[in-house]
């Protein structure tokens, strides 16, 4: 929950319960605005919300929300406890603070459980944006990757990526082919066996584990500059 103000949280959270207190009819404008900001509220601190959410009442329709509500007010207070308590305060990572382009190929599936698609949606997405980052649609995974960080000088309609400047030191040739062959490993050890297994779920700590791997690569593509046959 990393960047999370928890004390604007909690209020935000407590201010719905108020507003979708027992008997509010579930077109009342005043819960569905205060909806809208605890929702993301829940996507910080209750990533599975939304299927608990599904379990509504007919006669009650913002008990799943308040119910959910009390219980993410009770998590953000007792956060530092619980942790203290129930983990070995280990660093921690959300998916939300992985590299941008991952996060946004991610977002949707993730928060509704789909996990493999997400990773998938993700893999593409850096993929996409290799793609646009060099201006080649002819190529794309691991042999896009392979011409992007080849150590092969950039020649018309094949521009190179470099993550340092090209000094001819052996650093520079290692960063070069470490690019190259770890996105021939994330393509043909994480891409290309999920597109196969479509039937097989991941877990949520696999998925997370894949969407950082992925966000390495992303920052790596995303800081590197381009090289271009003819540049000065």
């Amino acid at each position: 929950m990393s960047g999370l103000n928890i004390e604007w949280a909690i209020d935000q959270l407590n201010r719905f319960i108020v507003l979708a207190k027992p008997g509010t009819q579930s077109v009342d404008a005043r819960p569905m605005a205060q909806a809208v900001v605890i929702e993301k509220i829940f996507d910080r601190v209750l990533p599975n919300w939304r299927r608990a959410a599904q379990a509504g009442s007919t006669y009650d329709p913002w008990f799943a929300y308040r119910s959910m509500a009390v219980r993410a007010i009770e998590e953000l207070e007792r956060k530092d406890e619980l942790s203290k308590n129930l983990g070995d305060n280990a660093p921690t990572i959300s998916a939300s603070s992985l590299h941008p382009w991952i996060w946004d190929g991610a977002r949707s599936l993730w928060q509704s459980g789909h996990y493999r698609s997400a990773v998938e949606d993700a893999a593409k997405k850096v993929n996409a944006e290799t793609q646009n980052k060099v201006g080649r649609r002819d190529v794309s995974e691991t042999d896009l990757f392979n011409q992007a960080f080849t150590l092969d000088p950039a020649k018309p309609g094949k521009p190179r990526l470099r993550r340092m400047q090209d000094d001819g030191s052996d650093t520079c040739r290692s960063v070069q082919r470490g690019a190259m062959t770890f996105a021939e490993g994330i393509f043909a050890g994480i891409r290309n066996p999920l597109s196969h297994e479509t039937d097989q779920e991941l877990s949520e700590q696999r998925a997370l584990e894949y969407l950082a791997a992925l966000s390495v690569l992303a920052r790596w593509v995303d800081e590197s500059k381009v090289e271009r046959a003819g540049a000065a």
